[in-house]
């Protein structure tokens, strides 16, 4: 599965309506190091597909999603079950943080 873009018109169908669990990437085009965590985002959302879905949310473009998720510093993971709140991690995660984050949701 691809990683899908999200936006405040598609968070409800997107992330909270979802039955797998969500990986949401809060990230910006400027942010060097989110362009390292998204490297690792396209990977996992390669080997994890059907089993977790993978968004990314641009901070400048979405500043109240930012807002609601109390985003300071990017990049930031957020990890979200059935619409609920599961986690959250700062700065870039590699792949086996991102899998032990994972770990309460599979």
């Amino acid at each position: 599965m691809a990683v899908v873009t999200i936006t405040k018109d598609n968070f409800e169908a997107e992330v909270l309506g979802c039955k797998i669990p969500v990986v949401l990437d809060f990230w910006a085009e400027w942010c060097e190091p989110c362009k390292m965590q998204s490297t690792v985002i396209e990977e996992l959302a390669a080997e994890l597909d059907g089993k977790v879905k993978f968004g990314k949310v641009n901070v400048d473009e979405e500043a109240s999603l930012a807002l609601n998720y109390q985003i300071m510093s990017i990049p930031t993971l957020v990890v979200m079950h059935y619409g609920l709140f599961q986690g959250k991690a700062i700065g870039v995660q590699g792949k086996d943080a991102i899998r032990e984050m994972l770990q309460g949701v599979l």
